[in-house]
């Protein structure tokens, strides 16, 4: 079979159920930074080398990925039933994770830090960045197609962008790169002004 049909070639593109849309829909801008995402989170798996402690949690992250983006493909107006699984304790494994990467994190997260530090801490901001770009992407679908954006997947994708910030700070703070600060987090800044 070959790889390519010529049915994009008027710039519609297929969904799951076999409806033709637009490649620039909200659906298919939506899956298209989240694939862009999953792209970039092989590359710093690749980059990791497979030894690395983190291998394991981000290739569950690639899969859950592919998974919504899935769920996402699908209209709900469609009668076609998707089988693939709905990753629906992924902020919960976010979480998780979060609150073990931050506790071995020598110093606390109070300030805005410019992205950068080594390659594998600003690979971790790509991702963030990108993955808000999708968060941003998935209210668009939502606004127009409520009932296939579920609220797992809404919590997951908020809830990576943290995961990727900390994984930034983890990585710094064990290389021993010293973070480049902008400035204090408001609510910190707030705190300081009533003290």
């Amino acid at each position: 079979m070959k790889i390519y049909t010529r049915k994009g070639d008027t710039g519609k593109t297929g969904v799951f159920g076999g409806k033709r849309t637009a490649k620039n829909s909200a659906r298919i801008e939506c899956i298209g930074t989240l694939d862009e995402v999953n792209s970039t989170i092989g590359l710093l798996r690749a980059k990791l080398g497979e030894t690395h402690e983190w291998q394991a949690n981000l290739h569950r992250i690639q899969k859950d990925m592919m998974d919504m983006m899935s769920h996402l493909a699908r209209p709900s107006d469609s009668k076609k039933v998707n089988p693939n699984p709905k990753p629906i304790d992924g902020a919960s494994f976010c979480e998780a994770w979060l609150d073990e990467l931050e506790a071995g994190i020598s110093s606390p997260s109070d300030y805005f830090i410019l992205p950068g530090g080594n390659e594998i801490s600003a690979l971790c901001h790509v991702c963030r960045t990108q993955i808000r770009r999708g968060e941003r992407n998935l209210v668009s679908l939502w606004e127009e197609d409520p009932e296939c954006v579920e609220e797992y997947i809404m919590a997951y994708v908020n809830r990576l962008s943290d995961l990727f910030f900390t994984m930034s700070r983890a990585e710094m703070d064990k290389e021993g790169v010293a973070e480049e600060k902008w400035q204090l987090f408001l609510y910190k800044r707030k705190k300081k002004k009533t003290e």
